[in-house]
């Protein structure tokens, strides 16, 4: 028997399931745990409060956008000091940019899950 669920919003990671479905605390768990350091993956209080795993994640991914524009901002500069080519270069740019929108999404979608285990009462 299947559970009917809410629907989530487009920003909803397709590896969590939805709020309220059978083991989506779970699921948000697992995925949170893949977007942070193992070492912090593996504290205890991590592991029964997943809201503080989900803080955890909020703020790796947005220090990984500030790194991942940081390096975009300073290819063009500091690249060819390096004496990398023009063409690694613009690919390199072209891979800092599609890094930081992907960053962004991911930011967007631990904000939505840390939202549903904070309102499911996954904090305790």
């Amino acid at each position: 028997m299947q559970l009917t669920t809410p629907r989530t919003s487009p920003d909803w990671p397709c590896q969590v399931k939805a709020p309220g479905s059978y083991d989506w605390e779970r699921s948000a768990t697992k995925w949170l745990r893949e977007l942070v350091p193992a070492r912090y993956a593996s504290y205890p209080a991590f592991i029964r409060h997943p809201v503080l795993l989900a803080r955890h994640a909020q703020i790796q991914v947005q220090n990984e956008i500030r790194v991942a524009r940081t390096a975009l901002q300073t290819a063009r500069a500091e690249l060819p000091r390096l004496g990398m080519p023009e063409s690694v270069i613009e690919h390199t740019i072209k891979l800092y940019a599609a890094e930081v929108l992907q960053l962004q999404h991911i930011a967007r979608s631990v904000r939505a899950v840390t939202e549903a285990l904070a309102a499911h009462g996954a904090g305790r």
